[in-house]
């Protein structure tokens, strides 16, 4: 055989040799790839589960918290409303505002926190501001309730169930005391389902006055219990029910009698800037 005729041969047999090798170094390569591939799934998915678990965790942790936290403003709520023994019918009863007024004697935590935080930017409607805006109640007055005779005041007079009490207001008090009510039963609805009232329409004088008619004349002024209980008057404290309440009163432009002279903390009357306004719309 001539020498010539061994090269194709040969040259076939290295490609032969050659293609040999290079499978057999991808197969490897592949291999250990995918063994590589699946150690790094399995790392990933042990990770994941150890996340999900935590997320469990912090979750039930959570609950509970927030579990402890609605116990805790029962609780409190319950204590502030156990504290607050009810006046005797033979006590003067509280009222927006006195001629001159004392100031309350000693002020707790909570109420030197009123007089700092609460009824920024809300005015208490003087009787000349109620007598602008919506005219005289009646032709007379006493100590006494009476009714309202004022025609066109009585015309925007409703009695209405809002939330848990009935009362008889001017209807965009009642439409601003419903949106309160129903904020309310969204964040606390324990202490939603404790709002009575000692009471909202009284054509009156304010109590110890001969001249200045109370604010509750005009529909514009409602007075809010807690399971039953008023908050006791000027006493420098308040339930803790009316701490939240009063934050939404202020919301919707009521003043809050917690920062009269003396202490009125279950007293919630709609502000001169909200009255205005509602005149200015054609609500009044």
């Amino acid at each position: 055989m001539q020498p010539g005729s061994l090269v194709g041969p040969v040259i076939v047999a290295i490609g032969v040799i050659l293609a040999a090798i290079t499978f057999a170094v991808v197969s490897t390569l592949l291999q250990t790839a995918d063994a590589g591939a699946e150690l790094r799934m399995t790392r990933q998915e042990e990770a994941l589960a150890a996340e999900i678990a935590a997320r469990t965790r912090l979750e039930a942790e959570v609950s509970g918290l927030r579990a402890d936290l609605a116990r805790l403003r029962e609780d409190m709520s319950l204590l502030a409303n156990r504290a607050a023994p009810v006046p005797a019918p033979s006590t003067v009863m509280p009222d927006e505002d006195f001629e001159t007024p004392p100031e309350t004697e000693a002020l707790t935590e909570a109420m030197l926190l009123a007089k700092t935080r609460f009824n920024k930017g809300i005015t208490q409607p003087k009787n000349r501001v109620m007598m602008e805006v919506l005219g005289p109640p009646r032709d007379s007055y006493s100590t006494d309730c009476q009714p309202v005779s004022n025609p066109r005041l009585k015309s925007l007079m409703e009695t209405r169930q809002v939330g848990p009490i009935r009362v008889t207001m001017l209807r965009p008090a009642l439409d601003s005391l419903q949106r309160i009510m129903d904020r309310l039963k969204q964040s606390d609805p324990d202490i939603h389902d404790k709002i009575g009232t000692a009471g909202a329409i009284c054509a009156r004088f304010i109590r110890g006055s001969t001249t200045s008619v109370s604010n509750h004349s005009w529909g514009t002024a409602i007075d809010l219990t807690l399971e039953g209980q008023l908050d006791p008057f000027a006493d420098g404290g308040t339930q803790f029910g009316l701490l939240i309440l009063a934050e939404y009163f202020n919301d919707e432009g009521w003043f809050w009698g917690a920062t009269y002279g003396r202490e009125d903390s279950m007293h919630f009357e709609v502000g001169e800037e909200t009255l205005r306004a509602w005149a200015a719309e054609g609500k009044l």
